[in-house]
């Protein structure tokens, strides 16, 4: 009867091992599954649209997308000039404000299309280039007007 009691005992703890492998088993599958749906539902920090600017050459006036969902940048193709337009829902105030008011080019030099601006890696900076000449600046935009500008690369 020790035997067999025994032998029963065995077999229950058995069941209960099995039982915890086979959760700890399926635990782990809920874990591997799960990761790629997190992984998927990661969405940037923009929330925008990627927009390409047009590519036609003779406009004036273009808006370039930042990372930043309200603002975009409004460069005068002509002359360089830049403009930080935000726009605003519900109770928010739209604003237009310059980055960087003097002109680049001007008079028969001031050609559509002749500058363009590319965005970097960081949210806040941009590159211009003189599409003609191939003079370069970095361009910065920002909320706070200390950290706005616009500074020639050489």
């Amino acid at each position: 009867t020790i035997c067999v009691a025994e032998l029963r005992f065995k077999l229950i703890l058995q069941k209960k091992i099995n039982t915890y492998k086979m959760k700890k088993l399926i635990l782990l599958i809920i874990i591997i599954a799960a990761f790629p749906i997190c992984a998927l539902s990661y969405t940037s920090d923009s929330n925008t649209k990627q927009t390409t600017a047009s590519p036609d050459s003779k406009v004036n006036f273009r808006l370039f997308q930042t990372n930043n969902r309200w603002t975009f940048l409004k460069l005068d193709t002509r002359s360089g000039v830049i403009s930080h337009v935000q726009y605003a829902t519900g109770e928010g105030i739209p604003m237009e404000y310059p980055l960087n008011s003097v002109p680049l080019a001007s008079g028969e030099n001031a050609k559509p299309g002749r500058f363009f601006l590319y965005p970097t890696e960081n949210t806040y900076n941009f590159i211009l280039i003189d599409q003609i000449d191939g003079r370069c600046w970095q361009v910065q935009w920002n909320i706070d007007a200390e950290n706005r500008l616009i500074e020639r690369i050489y």
